[in-house]
């Protein structure tokens, strides 16, 4: 089968870049379509978004590059179009419960059709043609609670929920977008599905029972969970609950605890540092009791000391200066906004969210970041003796090494489309 892969070339911000090359799962966008399509496909061809489709006669699967799918979506998408025989085109239910929370706010790339959302994912059976049906893929929606709070921070019986798909599939338009692939299609989605092949195989479930007992351990920290690479170091006095993925080479100090998370390789972390549910990137270093809530760390990123960030996404590249603090809820009861998919403002359906740090930043010790702010990448931001509080959102003109003497060896790396790199503004 022919993939023919449409390139958008709209940058998603702050971070300068478009989707494809950010990183999901702390894989690059376009490595994790490749990945999962690598079983249906046999050669590629990548087109621009407004040009003309090549003119083929073969079965084709078409998509533009800032989708995110996981292999059950993409699985049940390609059977059921195999099955069907006709060319079809990814579809949402508009009432569909995921797609409402999580795709739909400050996305630009669905077509409404209807009572339907149509999504950039097609199949043709016989090279592209004008017409293709609606596919709508049921994602297995659960509902898993992340927090339990008083009420006045919650709609229905002081919990917060994440409607989690078992099948997901979004486009990658603003990122909100990064922080819901990474953590609720992903790890929330990791585990649920985790548990459903427990429940659904009993034979597994004897296994990891098993594998718990040999090793002397909990299941949770059983080698049935917790996947960790070659030449890794991690101190006895750890606490590592998975399902956990750690990567090559990695330290982890003394009195760490790690929960559900995705660890890369050549990651330092520190003694006393505590991550749930979060992905940490290549390369990256936590110092001392660093913490992480339902946050991404993209590759050779750094959080120092005494720094707490919820719910989250930190760019490459990136300094977090010690004592920050990233805050997710609003003390205002007012609804939660972000930069979406058009370069403008618009509501998250979030009860809770952290901010955002784009590549290449440094920002000083001792930051109270707002729910919902972003910081364009390149931006330095310098602290002060009572610390800084970041009231609204950061462009690369509010970068404070503009006005120090040596300001000029920071050099910008992520310019926005139509600048260059390396000037200024």
């Amino acid at each position: 089968m022919l993939k023919i892969i449409l390139e958008d070339e709209k940058h998603i911000h702050p971070f300068n870049e478009r989707a494809r090359d950010i990183r999901i799962q702390n894989v690059p966008l376009w490595l994790n379509q490749r990945d999962i399509l690598a079983e249906y496909v046999t050669r590629d061809l990548e087109v621009s978004l407004n040009r003309l489709l090549p003119e083929v006669q073969e079965p084709c699967l078409i998509y533009r590059d800032n989708l995110y799918f996981d292999r059950d979506y993409v699985r049940e998408f390609i059977q059921r179009a195999r099955a069907q025989g006709t060319a079809v085109r990814a579809a949402f239910r508009a009432d569909d419960p995921v797609f409402k929370e999580h795709a739909l706010p400050l996305s630009t790339s669905y077509a409404r059709s209807g009572d339907l959302y149509l999504a950039d994912l097609w199949y043709y059976p016989e090279g592209p043609g004008p017409e293709a049906a609606p596919l709508v893929i049921d994602p297995h929606m659960q509902e898993i609670g992340y927090y339990h709070v008083p009420t006045y921070m919650a709609s229905d019986h002081g919990d917060l929920v994440f409607k989690v798909p078992l099948r997901g599939m979004m486009a990658i338009d603003s990122w909100v977008h990064i922080f819901i692939a990474d953590v609720v299609f992903g790890l929330f989605s990791r585990g649920a599905r985790f548990e459903r092949d427990l429940e659904k195989d009993p034979w597994n479930k004897l296994r990891t029972l098993w594998k718990g007992m040999m090793e002397g351990k909990q299941v949770l920290e059983s080698s049935m969970l917790v996947q960790v690479g070659r030449n890794c170091q991690i101190d006895p006095t750890a606490i590592i609950h998975g399902p956990t993925v750690i990567g090559d080479n990695v330290t982890i100090g003394a009195g760490v605890v790690i929960e559900n998370c995705i660890i890369g390789s050549n990651v330092n972390i520190s003694q006393g540092c505590q991550l749930m549910l979060s992905v940490v990137g290549d390369g990256s270093f936590l110092p001392f009791r660093a913490a992480l809530f339902m946050t991404t760390l993209m590759e050779n990123a750094m959080v120092a000391q005494n720094t707490c960030l919820q719910m989250s996404v930190i760019g490459r590249n990136s300094f977090i200066g010690a004592g920050s603090t990233f805050t997710d809820f609003k003390l205002i009861p007012s609804e939660l906004r972000a930069v979406g998919g058009d370069g403008k403002l618009g509501l998250t359906n979030r009860e809770v969210l952290g901010g955002c740090v784009g590549h290449n930043c440094r920002i000083g010790s001792g930051m109270l970041v707002m729910p919902g702010r972003t910081i364009e990448s390149d931006v330095i931001l310098l602290g002060s003796s009572g610390g800084r509080e970041i009231l609204g959102h950061i462009a690369f003109e509010h970068s404070d090494h503009h006005r120090l003497r040596d300001g000029g060896l920071h050099q910008r790396q992520y310019p926005r489309r139509g600048e260059t790199a390396g000037e200024s503004w």
